[in-house]
């Protein structure tokens, strides 16, 4: 799909019941787009797939059925789902490699649009570090970023809270039908009547500990930047603002008392290079350069739906047997995976996709595979 078109209702069925199927994820799910042409005869051929990287079992694929029962749950609840490459969905997301392919959204689909800053920390602030978070929000939005964070405890709270009457946009780990935390139900409500609320998680799912670093990727691809306020050096944060790396956004970093470990990790920052900030000015000197003057300038050429990356049925099951034998528990990077066996690189990433639909493969971070034993 070209970048600014809208799918159809049927292709948008077809959408959820590919992503919600078994094994497919978002580098998984553009995968089989590139190859199939399509969501619908990519789910016709899942099973096949599967059954060819050594699945032991039939892979579930999400039905018709399912997929409607969700779309009607979200509705009752105000949730629109918007696909990755129409004109609604956020274009500083769209530019990661692993940007979710739909996109729960309740409220303000305009706040999307906007450029952002994320802003996380502790989750057992202190009292001085909550009343910076909200502090720095409230100037942002003032300066006409929209404020983004995770709903949690602490320090994402209180930004909420000050950025309220600019605009906010929370992230959740679970369905937006199962908010966590329980006590941030009444903020949550507020979020969604004045500013947006995001999930790529399934109506009715309960987040899972596995589900915030999730979560954590998107808050990091939503935003130019993002500040961390206070944090542990084991911390949540810190995988965001790890993410936020990657994704080259800039970190900012609040600096805490040496004597209070919730600072340790946000110290560690700094002395890695990340950006000092006492105020929401720092902040806005960083990222304005990036956007010209101009906030409503975008941020860059939406990137397409589908990979540059060919796909071809190995010739035998010698082939796909010879790469596969190659893979082990130690990550391996893929272009290391395709010198050593000597295979056309179409088939050697055919094959990547039918163990992963296996369930047999866990693709990591930088290009790197590793075999599920």
């Amino acid at each position: 799909m070209a970048p600014g078109v809208r799918l159809t209702d049927e292709q948008r069925l077809d959408w959820l019941r590919l992503i919600r199927s078994e094994n497919v994820g978002p580098r998984t799910f553009r995968a089989l787009l590139n190859r199939f042409g399509g969501a619908r005869a990519a789910l016709a051929a899942l099973p096949d797939l599967a059954r060819r990287g050594g699945a032991t079992r039939p892979v579930q694929v999400t039905t018709v059925d399912e997929a409607r029962k969700e779309i009607a749950t979200a509705r009752r609840h105000g949730v629109v789902f918007v696909a990755l490459g129409e004109p609604d969905y956020p274009p500083a997301l769209q530019a990661i490699d692993d940007a979710p392919p739909l996109i729960g959204v309740r409220g303000r689909l305009d706040l999307l649009q906007q450029p952002a800053v994320g802003i996380v920390g502790a989750r057992n602030a202190s009292a001085a570090g909550l009343m910076f978070a909200e502090r720095i929000a409230r100037e942002l939005g003032e300066a006409g970023f929209a404020v983004v964070s995770g709903l949690a405890r602490g320090i994402d709270g209180a930004a909420h809270q000050g950025s309220l009457a600019r605009g906010t946009i929370a992230v959740l780990a679970g369905g937006q039908d199962r908010p966590y935390p329980p006590e941030h139900l009444d903020l949550l409500e507020t979020i969604a009547a004045r500013g947006a609320v995001v999930s790529e998680m399934p109506m009715g799912w309960v987040p899972r500990g596995r589900d915030f670093p999730r979560r954590n990727r998107i808050i990091s691809g939503l935003v130019l930047g993002v500040v961390v306020v206070e944090a542990a050096r084991r911390s949540g944060s810190l995988i965001t603002a790890r993410r936020a790396l990657e994704h080259g956004r800039e970190v900012f970093a609040v600096p805490g008392s040496p004597l209070d470990p919730r600072a340790e990790g946000s110290n560690d920052l700094l002395k890695q290079g990340a950006t000092l900030v006492t105020g929401a000015a720092d902040v806005v000197a960083a990222l304005e350069p990036m956007l010209g003057g101009r906030f409503e300038r975008p941020l860059d050429e939406p990137a397409p739906i589908t990979l540059p990356l060919p796909f071809e049925m190995p010739e035998d099951s010698r082939t796909r047997d010879g790469i596969t034998a190659l893979l082990g528990p130690t990550p391996v990077a893929v272009d290391d995976l395709i010198r050593w066996s000597g295979a056309a690189p179409a088939t050697v990433h055919m094959t990547l996709l039918e163990l992963e639909l296996a369930g047999r493969l866990d693709r990591q971070r930088g290009g790197r595979v590793a075999l599920l034993v």
